[in-house]
């Protein structure tokens, strides 16, 4: 399995972050992880998970022993991931902080999520970003526009409702199964509350 890059940066829906490490860690596949100094405050608060950026204890996070993430710190700018001799799936930002996004679509590479973010680009492979913030301004969309243009997933955490979600897992399942719908990984929470229940209603409508 190729490799997969996943920052996590100070957005709220710190918890989209730790499903989709807990989803890909649980199909094996090999992860490299950064996360951004803001990233650790909203686990923190989101999450109630008092973790250390230098000592990231990838476990207590994900409440699993037995994965397979590389951490690197996001001051680490010499770390594999910042070069593109890493040969990679994917990158994910998710959530995505809107200085994150912005800096990556002007080129800035101030840390090693935003260096990391650069390189995918450059080396053209793909790059999910997942922004949560409303309301958006000319500025932030003018990013994503730029972001889009160089063939960023932009992705905002926008769950639907079609499917009937009765729980907050329900939401995160749905947006952390767009993610991996986007690069081709399968995600049975999400195939089964979504896709089913979207066949129906097409089905609905085509026979009226």
């Amino acid at each position: 399995m190729e490799n997969i890059i996943v920052g996590i940066t100070g957005a709220s829906g710190a918890v989209y972050g730790q499903r989709l490490l807990q989803a890909l860690s649980d199909k094996s596949y090999p992860i490299h992880l950064s996360v951004s100094e803001a990233a650790i405050k909203v686990i923190e608060s989101e999450l109630n998970l008092t973790l250390n950026l230098d000592k990231f204890n990838i476990s207590k996070f994900i409440d699993r022993e037995n994965h397979s993430i590389t951490y690197h710190h996001i001051s680490d700018i010499a770390a594999s991931i910042s070069s593109g001799t890493l040969k990679t799936k994917a990158m994910i930002i998710v959530p995505c902080s809107m200085n994150t996004l912005c800096s990556i679509a002007n080129g800035i590479a101030s840390n090693l999520i935003q260096r990391a973010a650069s390189v995918t680009l450059k080396e053209g492979r793909k790059l999910i970003v997942m922004p949560r913030e409303t309301p958006l301004t000319s500025i932030h969309l003018e990013n994503m526009l730029k972001l889009s243009k160089e063939q960023t997933c932009i992705l905002p955490a926008m769950p639907g409702y079609y499917y009937h979600p009765k729980t907050i897992d329900d939401q995160v399942d749905f947006m952390v199964g767009k993610v991996l719908d986007y690069l081709g990984i399968e995600y049975l929470p999400y195939t089964k509350k979504s896709y089913e229940v979207w066949r129906n209603i097409n089905s609905e409508l085509m026979t009226t």
